[in-house]
């Protein structure tokens, strides 16, 4: 009878630590801060506006002369294959890391560009420069930094997968070789 006790006690314990991990291996478990930006339609989107939804956050500026297009055209594919694979409740978002610059406006603007369906993916601004660097670093440990001397912004260059309860999972390639498959497969795996 105590065997069975703690083979069940045991058992139980197993199953309650794989759940908080929900199957991403090595998850990062970075927590993003919490935040209130606005979009590329003049509204309000905040951390608890995606709560109970999967994510999948990048670092982008539309005056970028070199990375950021090819990660907003994968972003947009990224978008489609979720779309065509059924997914529900999975969100994009792109924060601007030239916020001087990205206007909502512009930022409407840039993702018409790329198709990008706006009734789930949101291009942030609306905070100082300062504020930006220090949410990237804190929440996504990324580096964002914008030199004095330059209309250009150093950023990273990669895709963070965040689940339903903010925490951020994985991240990936956003530029050459994004793991598309890999990440649809991750995005199952926390729905």
């Amino acid at each position: 009878m105590k065997k069975s006790f703690w083979v069940l006690i045991i058992a139980a314990a197993v199953v309650l630590s794989a759940c908080g991990q929900k199957g991403i291996e090595n998850p990062l478990n970075y927590t993003v801060g919490d935040f209130t930006f606005t979009n590329q339609d003049n509204e309000s989107v905040g951390l608890k506006d995606l709560e109970g939804k999967v994510w999948v956050a990048d670092f982008i500026f539309t005056n970028c002369a070199d990375v950021c297009m090819p990660m907003t055209s994968n972003m947009s594919q990224l978008q489609d294959m979720v779309e065509e694979e059924g997914i529900e409740n999975v969100e994009f978002v792109s924060f601007s890391v030239d916020p001087t610059v990205d206007s909502p406006e512009v930022l409407k603007e840039y993702g018409e560009r790329y198709n990008a369906d706006f009734g789930n993916w949101s291009f942030l601004t609306g905070y100082e420069q300062e504020e930006i660097e220090k949410f990237a670093a804190d929440s996504f440990k990324s580096l964002v930094k914008k030199p004095d001397n330059s209309d250009q912004v150093l950023h990273y260059t990669t895709y963070y997968l965040v689940d339903q309860e903010g925490k951020v999972m994985k991240d990936y390639d956003g530029v050459t070789d994004v793991p598309f498959e890999q990440i649809i497969k991750d995005i199952k795996t926390l729905q």
